[in-house]
């Protein structure tokens, strides 16, 4: 076979074996679609028009107390002010932050004792740092535990939270009322736009625009667990208590990249509710009740961040999780864990457009190559093109509801922003995965806002 012939062979089977992936990825997300418009329509023809819609601000008066924790590594930049702007903002009778710090990290240790509020316990987790998160917040709850003893009164429920995030000021009633009903709480969560960093901070916030308006919802009805996003999630105390009394006293999953992601996941294959909850702040209109926060703004942090959530979710979490329960649970298992293969098909994919083009610039300069598909490829590429306009509307339509019609335009270049980042990232997380790390909290710089976000509509 000459080189020409066995260039445009490449370009076929390479084309032949992305489209098929494509195919079978975009399915599963039309199935996706289909399941959230159908149920959105149904619940307003139906349950709306029966039931009033709950408001955040309407909620009867809280009734418990709340514990939210809030590991820190290297927070000194950021945790004070978080702290004093959650002071600041929830409205709440009975809450109590832990804040756990590190021995080898004064300058965190410093930064929360510089707020000087009853509310606030620091605690100092008593080992050198990183460890991982998961340890970190074990740690935290073996403090709660100690401290309910020694109070003689037990928390109502525990919050989750970054160091980084913008707490909204009407979670924890939220949380109050609704783990009386469920022993997961998850929250929306928001990434805030940052005017230095629209293409790589931007596509968190397309991704999680469809993620936490659609594909939670979506997950949650066919009655698959919801799995916790790490912040703006609530947690009924007992719950926690369940799993802890399974591992040693110690309910986060210490060996795990994404102990928030299996938590809820661990929760629901126990038999508990979890739930996603999207609830407007009052009836003005627009906010919802959500976590906000900066995402990364570089290339290298977001392939740091991203190769953490895929190694933890597809590779480590297939170890540790296996597949199990109902049919939408496993759909759903399935779905968190294709990101591997999706990046291999999109290098793929670029490979063979690459390929293929550089053929036709060569054929139309005389050279004798070129590449011409059969008629079943032409078809599945067809197909694949009207799928993907179908996909890319539906990303810049919940951009745009989520952060307006600018932000929607952007989703679509960001789309290919989103790509190299996946393709980095699922690289970077084959090779700590394979190559036995990390051990520790492999995190990320984080900032907190100047001023704090005007609540949105997201």
């Amino acid at each position: 076979m000459s080189l020409p012939q066995l260039l445009s062979a490449a370009t076929g089977e390479l084309a032949l074996f992305a489209g098929v992936g494509f195919f079978l990825f975009a399915i599963d997300d039309l199935a996706v679609d289909l399941i959230y418009f159908t149920r959105t329509f149904w619940r307003s023809a139906t349950v709306y028009r029966h039931f009033p819609r709950a408001f955040a601000d309407r909620l009867p008066p809280p009734t418990g107390r709340i514990a939210v924790l809030v590991p820190a590594w290297d927070e000194s930049a950021v945790i004070a002010p978080m702290l004093r702007a959650a002071l600041a903002r929830f409205d709440h009778p009975d809450y109590r932050l832990y804040v756990g710090h590190y021995r080898n990290d004064p300058a965190t240790a410093a930064a929360i004792a510089s707020v000087a509020d009853p509310r606030v316990r620091a605690i100092d987790i008593g080992v050198d740092g990183p460890t991982t998160k998961a340890d970190c917040l074990n740690r935290l709850y073996a403090a709660m535990t100690a401290d309910e003893v020694a109070d003689a009164h037990r928390f109502k429920a525990v919050v989750l939270h970054d160091a980084e995030d913008v707490v909204d000021p009407l979670e924890l009633r939220l949380f109050d009322r609704l783990v009386e009903r469920a022993a997961v709480v998850q929250l929306p969560v928001v990434p805030l736009l940052d005017p230095g960093s629209r293409w790589v901070a931007g596509h968190y916030a397309d991704e999680f625009a469809e993620a936490h308006v659609k594909e939670l919802v979506v997950r949650e009805a066919v009655g698959a667990a919801i799995p916790l996003a790490g912040v703006g999630c609530g947690l009924e105390r007992g719950a926690l208590d369940r799993l802890a009394a399974r591992h040693d006293g110690r309910p986060f999953a210490d060996a795990s990249m994404t102990e928030d992601y299996e938590m809820g996941l661990r929760l629901g294959a126990l038999g508990l509710k979890t739930m996603f909850v999207r609830m407007a702040a009052g009836t003005g209109g627009g906010a919802v009740v959500a976590s906000r926060g900066h995402f990364p703004t570089t290339m290298g942090a977001a392939v740091r961040q991203k190769a953490r959530w895929i190694g933890g979710i597809a590779m480590s979490g297939w170890d540790r999780l296996g597949w199990t329960g109902g049919l939408g649970e496993r759909w759903f298992r399935m779905r968190d864990r294709r990101g591997p293969m999706a990046a291999v098909l999109l290098a793929v994919g670029y490979l063979a457009a690459l390929l293929w083009g550089q053929l036709a610039l060569a054929r139309a300069l005389g050279a004798p190559v070129g590449f011409t598909p059969s008629p079943g490829l032409r078809l599945l590429l067809l197909a694949n093109a009207v799928l993907l306009a179908w996909h890319v509307a539906m990303r810049m339509i919940f951009t745009a509801y989520a952060y307006g019609l600018g932000e929607g335009l952007r989703a679509l270049p960001r789309l290919l922003v989103g790509n190299v980042i996946a393709i980095a990232a699922s690289w970077r997380a084959a090779r700590l995965h394979f190559g036995g790390g990390p051990r520790q909290w492999d995190k990320t710089a984080h900032t907190f806002p100047r001023e704090l976000p005007a609540m949105g509509r997201s």
